[in-house]
């Protein structure tokens, strides 16, 4: 039986016994409460407007944690019309994943260009390749 091992918390990088969670008890109890602050907001129903900037100047909790608490399905936005979270890559607000329709598109697109490239470059290997194979075959003197 394992009784855990030693880590750095992933929040403050105290030192700790790692059984289950990669929080110290402290910071743990304090995401605790950082959670029950946000719930309680947007439990009330003057609240169930707001927006993650609103969420965070109401309860203190930053907009990180609490987009966290988004993806981690422990605040639902289904019954909370404004709120989302920022795009990984451009901070666009959006309710889903952790990047905007916008970005993904023009990552299709990147990849797709790059694909096209790396086929022509193979192409013209491979076309280069075989007229060399066949000048040598036509010329007798080399």
């Amino acid at each position: 039986m394992s009784l855990g091992k030693l880590a750095n918390c992933s929040r403050c990088d105290a030192l700790f016994v790692q059984a289950v969670r990669e929080l110290c008890p402290k910071c743990y109890q304090t995401v605790e409460q950082e959670y029950e602050l946000c719930a309680r907001f947007l439990r009330k129903r003057e609240n169930r407007g707001s927006n993650i900037h609103q969420v965070s100047e109401a309860t203190g909790v930053s907009i990180k944690q609490i987009t966290k608490f988004i993806k981690e399905g422990r605040i639902s936005v289904a019954g909370n019309p404004n709120l989302g979270y920022p795009c990984e890559n451009c901070g666009f607000m959006i309710r889903v994943g952790n990047i905007c329709e916008s970005c993904i598109k023009g990552l299709k697109h990147e990849i797709t260009q790059q694909l096209e490239v790396d086929q022509r470059l193979e192409d013209d290997k491979l076309s280069g390749f075989a007229t060399a194979t066949y000048r040598r075959k036509q010329n007798p003197d080399e």
